[in-house]
């Protein structure tokens, strides 16, 4: 029997998802992008294709998605969301190694929360294409904040994503040094879609993220 995500209610009201295979090896925190909540296809296929590979995951809304906004909070409030879906993970996951990330604008927060302060117990963060710049805006300034991120770090990211050109991308990594791996998916755009023409799909390409994200976690328990 497939699990079934739990709804769960965290500290100053902020909605979540847990679900869990029957025996877990470790647990993700999963923040959503800017334009869609915890409940969105997306992210509920990468929860449920964590499942099937043995991880756990606690998926959560920032309070502006919660209230149907489309306006994303402040940083301050989107790191307090981030860490309070960090502590309920950690109660939940009784001891598994526990890692934090999300996509998009979600793990961007998260890397941000932890870089001003660890994030308890979280081993690790993964990231399901990092925004490292605006479309058409090619930067990495975006980045200067993993420098202070004292944990390893995995990039999962399209090759053709027009949120991080690639050479910039590739110049982050190599600064961060030993800390960051970045697996990449070739012919993938940002929301990890891949033309026909490349032969693949994108159940293909996110299932290649996927193992990707439990091999590296499991590598660090």
């Amino acid at each position: 029997m497939d699990a079934i995500p739990q709804p769960i209610v965290m500290k100053d009201g902020i909605a979540g998802l847990w679900l869990a295979p029957p025996e877990p090896r470790a647990a993700l925190v999963l923040a959503h992008g800017a334009g869609v909540g915890m409940t969105h296809r997306s992210m509920a296929a990468i929860a449920e294709g964590l499942a099937a590979r043995g991880v756990a995951s606690l998926r959560f809304n920032f309070p502006y998605m919660q209230h149907g906004s489309r306006r994303p909070d402040p940083p301050r409030i989107a790191h307090a969301a981030a860490r309070a879906a960090v502590a309920e993970a950690a109660r939940r996951a009784l001891g598994l190694p526990l890692f934090a990330g999300g996509r998009s604008f979600g793990g961007r927060m998260t890397s941000q929360a932890q870089a001003i302060a660890p994030l308890p117990e979280v081993r690790g963060l993964v990231f399901f294409a990092f925004p490292l710049h605006p479309a058409g805006k090619p930067g990495d300034e975006r980045a200067e904040h993993l420098g202070d991120v004292k944990i390893p770090m995995l990039f999962l990211q399209g090759a053709r994503d027009q949120l991080a050109r690639l050479d910039l991308l590739q110049g982050v990594i190599k600064r961060l040094g030993g800390s960051a791996t970045l697996t990449l998916l070739e012919d993938a755009d940002h929301s990890f879609h891949v033309p026909a023409k490349s032969g693949l799909n994108d159940a293909d390409v996110l299932a290649q993220a996927l193992d990707a994200a439990r091999d590296w976690m499991l590598a660090k328990t």
